[in-house]
C-alpha cells in the first residue's frame, strides 16, 4: 500500500472519514446558531451578534474540511488557505466574546457596541495576515487529514507562529478574562448573602448558572487543539514518523471545534427560548393534552446572555 508520511492509505482513508464526519458535526450545529440568529428577530442583540460570527467563522472552517480530498493543485491550495483563515478567525472570536464580557462586567464600561467595527479588524486582519504569512515559500501536501501540511522544519517553524501560537495565546487570554470575571461574581454573590438581599441574590444566582458556563469556554479551545499540538511538536522532532492513533485524535478533535462552540455559546437560553416559542406556535392542539404547558414552562427561561446582560437593559 502506498506510504505517505508512514501511514498506509488504508490509515490515511480513516483520517479522511474521521475529519470528513466531524466536520459535518461541527458545519451542522454551527449552522444552525447562524440559521438562528437569521430566523429570530429577538436575538440579534450585539451580544449575540459575536456569537453569530463565530459560528459563521467555524461553518466555513468546517466546510472547506469537508469539501473533498484534493492531494494537490488548486483546490488543495484553495482548501488549505480558507480551511486556516477561517479556523484563526473562530479563535480569534473567542477572544473578542471574553473581552466583551469581561469590559462588561468587570470594568462596567457600556461602549462595546462602538467597538465592533474594531473586532472586525482585528479578526479579519489578524487571520488574512497570518495566512499570508504561513503561505510564503510553502508547498502545499495532503499529508494525513489536512491539505495545507508543511514539510521542511522552518516551514513547520512558521506553521507553529502562525496558527499556535497565536491559538495558545488566545486560550491563555481567555482563561485569564474569564478567571477575572468569575472571581468578580463570586465575590458579588458573597455580598449578596451577606446583605441578605433576595432581589441581589436571585441576580447573582443566574451569575452563578451563567459562571459555570463560561468556565468551560476556555477549555474548548484546549481539548479542540491540544491533541494538534502535541502531534505538531512530535512531526517537528521526528519528520515523516507520523503515529496514527494521535493523528486520529488531532483531526478528530480539532473537527469538532464549531460542534463545541455552537453548544457552548450559541445554545443559551435565549436561543432555547425563541425556539421554545415558534414551536409553542405550532404545537398541534392534540399535543398539547399529553405536554399541559410543557412548552410555555420552558419558553420562559431566565435571560443569561453571554455578554452585555446589563448593557441591553439599560437601552
Amino acid at each position: 500500500m502506498a506510504m505517505i508520511g508512514n501511514l498506509t492509505a488504508h490509515q490515511r482513508w480513516i483520517l479522511m472519514a474521521v475529519k470528513g464526519g466531524a466536520s459535518s458535526l461541527s458545519f451542522l450545529g454551527s449552522s444552525f446558531i447562524v440559521l438562528c440568529y437569521l430566523l429570530f428577530k429577538e436575538l440579534r442583540k450585539f451580544s449575540f451578534k459575536l456569537v453569530f460570527y463565530l459560528a459563521l467563522s467555524d461553518m466555513l472552517c468546517s466546510f472547506f474540511s469537508i469539501v473533498g480530498d484534493p492531494s494537490k493543485g488548486f483546490f488543495c491550495y484553495a482548501q488549505g488557505y480558507s480551511t486556516h483563515f477561517f479556523c484563526v478567525a473562530s479563535f480569534l472570536w473567542t477572544t473578542t466574546i471574553a473581552f466583551t464580557l469581561h469590559r462588561t462586567v468587570v470594568k462596567h464600561k457600556t461602549d462595546v457596541e462602538d467597538l465592533e467595527a474594531m473586532f472586525h479588524l482585528y479578526v479579519w486582519g489578524t487571520s488574512l495576515f497570518l495566512t499570508v504569512i504561513r503561505s510564503i515559500g510553502n508547498d502545499h501536501r495532503h499529508l494525513g487529514g489536512w491539505c495545507l501540511t508543511p514539510t521542511g522544519r522552518t516551514r513547520k517553524a512558521v506553521q507553529f507562529i502562525t496558527f499556535y501560537a497565536p491559538l495558545w495565546g488566545a486560550i491563555l487570554y481567555n482563561g485569564f478574562t474569564y478567571y477575572q470575571v468569575i472571581r468578580m461574581l463570586n465575590n458579588a454573590t458573597r455580598m449578596a448573602v451577606g446583605m441578605s438581599d433576595r432581589a441581589y441574590q436571585s441576580d447573582a444566582r443566574a451569575d452563578k448558572k451563567a459562571m459555570n458556563r463560561w468556565g468551560y469556554y476556555p477549555l474548548i479551545l484546549i481539548g479542540s487543539w491540544a491533541f494538534g499540538t502535541i502531534n505538531g511538536i512530535h512531526d517537528f522532532i521526528e519528520p515523516g514518523h507520523k503515529i496514527f492513533w494521535l493523528s486520529v485524535l488531532d483531526v478528530g478533535t480539532a473537527a469538532l471545534m464549531g460542534l463545541s462552540n455552537s453548544i457552548a455559546y450559541g445554545l443559551n437560553s435565549s436561543v432555547r427560548r425563541a425556539i421554545y416559542e415558534r414551536l409553542d406556535q405550532v404545537w398541534p392542539e392534540s399535543l398539547r393534552r399529553w405536554f399541559p404547558g410543557s412548552l410555555k414552562s420552558r419558553g420562559q427561561f431566565q435571560e443569561s446572555e453571554l455578554v452585555s446582560l446589563r448593557i441591553e437593559d439599560q437601552h
